[in-house]
């Protein structure tokens, strides 16, 4: 069942004067695209992710750090319902995409994903798949009378690789194989993949751990340029790249949401001693 779009305004009163959320007036006017309420995730009886708040504003990039085993990784899953494909895993609170809850019970989660879709650590490219075919993988769970014909598959496609800064390099091979590519390219290549259902949010889990310095470079130059054109929020363990991508920073440390503010300002007056710790390298 598609996710209907009914933006909303978010009561945020009270989290106007927030540090952990929003601090500024200003800025808890604007309406969230995604917002995690007293969200908790679970992993059979152990709680990882412990009662976060927070809302990310349309065409803003904003970036999680931490620490490792602080709950990054786990809180970008629960934001597009990936948490709960592992066995015994399960979230509580609520996760709102454009004013709906889509934990509620009437959403489809294969819906969710194609409004908010998602690139993991490593290249996942699918072996035995095409550059092409790889691409087009999302569009083979539309409904049958949204499935694109092969003509518009071929459009898509184009557009998609165009969007993840990689059609120039594959457009004569796309019938090889994915795996055939460098890890760099096959990183874009799952951009391009997620890109092809047009979501509206982009979740990264450490998208350039794995890439030498200049994959991770067009990486980063990617993510600007999508700024634009798609909300994306990306977990990171680097603080240089935070600091050059993200709008916005949330800090997270033992499951929970130590601060949430501008980049800026948390990287040169962070209000939690704990945040301030941990940007100066005293843990980590």
């Amino acid at each position: 069942m598609p996710i209907p779009i009914e933006p909303i305004e978010r009561e945020r009163e009270d989290t106007a004067a927030d540090p952990m959320t929003e601090q500024s007036p200003q800025a808890a006017a604007v309406p969230a695209c995604i917002a995690a309420e007293s969200l908790d995730a679970y992993f059979g009886a152990s709680r990882v992710v412990r009662d976060v708040s927070f809302g990310v504003r349309s065409g803003e990039v904003t970036s999680i750090i931490g620490p490792s085993g602080c709950g990054k990784s786990t809180l970008l899953r629960c934001l597009n319902r990936m948490h709960e494909t592992i066995p015994g895993a399960r979230v509580e609170g609520e996760v709102r995409f454009e004013g709906r809850d889509i934990y509620g019970a009437s959403v489809s989660a294969i819906s969710v994903r194609r409004h908010i879709g998602m690139v993991f650590q490593r290249p996942t490219p699918f072996p035995t798949m095409s550059i092409r075919d790889n691409v087009a993988a999302g569009l083979k769970i539309l409904p049958r009378d949204e499935a694109p014909s092969r003509r518009e598959t071929d459009d898509v496609v184009e557009h998609a690789l165009r969007r993840a800064a990689l059609w120039d390099e594959v457009k004569d091979r796309l019938d090889t194989s994915a795996v055939a590519i460098s890890g760099g390219q096959q990183q874009r290549l799952c951009i391009a993949r997620a890109l092809a259902t047009s979501p509206t949010v982009l979740l990264l889990d450490e998208p350039t751990a794995s890439l030498d310095p200049l994959s991770t470079q067009r990486v980063e130059e990617l993510v600007y340029e999508l700024r634009s054109e798609v909300t994306i929020i990306i977990v990171t363990h680097n603080m240089q790249q935070a600091a050059r991508i993200a709008d916005r920073t949330a800090f997270m440390l033992a499951g929970e949401l130590v601060e949430f503010a501008a980049t800026n300002a948390m990287f040169t007056a962070p209000r939690d001693p704990r945040t301030e710790a941990y940007i100066t390298g005293r843990f980590g």
